[in-house]
């Protein structure tokens, strides 16, 4: 008896879900139908689509909303309202997104974790590839990394922006997290497992614990091709991202084998628009000192970041490579947006010696 009750309780919860996604579907369609009238407005007066402040101000409002005693949390909540802001901006102009390949890789999970599952993605097999496409308009938007908090900034990256004319439109900070994925139902059936070479150290405890370290590694270009390949091969495994095994459609026997958990990347999002100010921006230059071989020729442009009011948080430095006797530009992030009232005087005292390279909002990105 109490099994039925059991049962016709379960059915009323079921039930009213049932009406609660009814209702949520109603709402999407409502929403979908203002966001088409707004796509029609930007399309006439021709501005961007991606709106990364209006998307922050919203999790922001939502966020504010939340209680202690919700189940959702603002973590939560953006992650939910990234696919709708995903799917509603393909609605209003259909999104081509080119990445760092291959197919499979971080980079491109950190694509679809911005952009969505609508969107079209290009994987180039370059970062200046993915510049080229954007500066030839054949995609909206381009997403590269940009530096790891173990080993340092992206050059490529650096050196494109310098040299381009495209603004950095978002920033997203990604964990890398690895897998072990396979095919095969049992560890010891696995005979050989495939990753890049470097995965297999930032993975070695995980290996001996599970007496995996005897068994052949074969190292190949990415993590996504070692899972392309494990989903070929019989007794074989990868480490890979979650969207490579997903890409694949490997099993996941184990996640987050990773030695360590803080490894993390930064990706930006590249095109060719300029946000406007959402209150809390972040601004990326690059400073070339036409006096650098000049004593404390650093430190005063550092004074001056100081007497404008201006907090950095990031510097480091890169060779310029159309100059010789290892001349040096620094690549610097700080506080603010470029039309900041004290940013200007910054850029007016050093208009020949900084290069804009976008202003974006900041502390928006939350974890995977």
């Amino acid at each position: 008896m109490s099994g039925q009750n059991d049962d016709k309780a379960l059915s009323a919860l079921r039930e009213c879900i049932d009406k609660i996604d009814t209702q949520i579907l109603n709402l999407l369609k409502e929403r979908m139908n203002l966001v088409h009238q707004v796509g029609v407005q930007k399309h006439q007066a021709g501005s961007a689509i991606y709106r990364p402040e209006r998307e922050k101000a919203i999790i922001e409002r939502l966020s504010a909303e939340l209680s202690s005693d919700d189940l959702l949390d603002k973590k939560a909540v953006s992650a939910i309202y990234q696919e709708i802001f995903a799917i509603s901006r393909n609605l209003e102009m259909r999104q081509k997104v080119a990445f760092l390949g291959p197919i499979g890789s971080y980079t491109h999970q950190a694509a679809r974790e911005r952009f969505g599952a609508m969107s079209e993605y290009i994987a180039l097999n370059t970062i200046s590839s993915v510049f080229k496409a954007l500066e030839q308009k054949r995609v909206k938007y381009g997403i590269v990394p940009i530096e790891n908090n173990t080993n340092g900034v992206v050059g490529a990256t650096i050196d494109n922006l310098n040299n381009s004319n495209l603004k950095i439109i978002a920033e997203l900070v990604l964990p890398i997290h690895h897998s072990f994925v396979s095919r095969c139902e049992h560890l010891s059936q696995v005979r050989r497992i495939y990753s890049k070479d470097i995965a297999f150290g930032q993975c070695s405890e995980f290996l001996k614990s599970h007496n995996l370290d005897e068994l052949e590694f074969v190292p190949v270009d990415s993590t996504a091709k070692a899972a392309q390949i494990a989903s070929e091969e019989d007794a074989s495994a990868a480490i890979c991202s979650k969207v490579a095994a997903k890409l694949y459609e490997l099993p996941v026997m184990f996640e987050n084998i990773e030695d360590t958990h803080d490894n993390r990347t930064r990706f930006v999002v590249v095109s060719d628009f300029v946000n406007a100010p959402s209150g809390n921006d972040k601004t990326s230059v690059f400073a070339t000192l036409h006096n650098y071989k000049e004593t404390a020729a650093l430190f005063r442009l550092l004074e001056d970041f100081k007497a404008f009011g201006i907090n950095l948080t990031k510097i480091d430095s890169r060779p310029i490579k159309a100059q010789h006797n290892f001349a040096f530009g620094f690549f610097i992030d700080f506080k603010g947006h470029y039309l900041d009232e004290n940013i200007q005087a910054l850029f007016a005292k050093r208009k020949d010696e900084l290069k804009w390279l976008g202003s974006y909002v900041a502390g928006f990105d939350f974890e995977a």
